[in-house]
């Protein structure tokens, strides 16, 4: 695992795009201050670019440093919680530009499994974390799932994690506004 996490550091440092292991489903991940980076995802996704992706951080406390002010009722959230739940928070700040919804919002979440926690510990910055798939198409819950489009654009494969057989969850979403407003968007 930690050679595979040095590896993928090396690559998210150099602006380039990986393919690993979340708390949730297998992702397509780079550096989240990278616009070129970011661009890169959605050229492979073929998504459009106004629909945003999601990033993970390892800790809450790094969450200060992206959003301008968390509301309160994010702590508990992200304290209570059971499984990976993702965040929409107002007024995102030192993201990449084309990253953040034209609202100024951006997803987060808080990762503690094991290989996708201690990457975003050792990269030191918040890293993209969307679906391993060609925009409309399924996303794979496995490994074995994702396509060989996929495969071949990413500049760097994970191993770790590789041959498991569970099937993923994709994490809950909530949208938080500034005056403690919960709006759920997925369970």
């Amino acid at each position: 695992m930690q050679e595979d996490i040095k590896k993928a550091c090396e690559v998210l440092r150099n602006g380039g795009i990986i393919l690993y292991p979340t708390d949730t489903i297998w992702g397509i991940g780079c550096d989240a201050t990278n616009e070129e980076a970011v661009n890169r995802i959605y050229k492979l996704k073929e998504r459009d670019d106004s629909k945003s992706m999601l990033v993970l951080m390892d800790n809450p406390a790094k969450l200060q440093t992206y959003i301008q002010e968390v509301p309160d009722i994010a702590w508990d959230l992200i304290d209570l919680t059971d499984k990976p739940l993702t965040i929409i928070y107002e007024d995102a700040k030192n993201l990449a530009a084309n990253l953040i919804s034209t609202d100024g919002t951006i997803g987060i979440r808080i990762t503690d499994e094991l290989f996708s926690a201690e990457l975003c510990r050792q990269f030191r910055k918040p890293i993209v974390s969307t679906s391993a798939n060609i925009s409309g198409e399924p996303a794979p819950s496995r490994f074995t799932q994702i396509s060989k489009e996929i495969k071949e654009g990413v500049d760097y494969i994970v191993t770790f994690r590789q041959n498991e057989h569970r099937d993923a969850v994709p994490s809950s979403i909530v949208k938080l506004g500034k005056n403690g407003t919960i709006n759920i968007i997925r369970k």
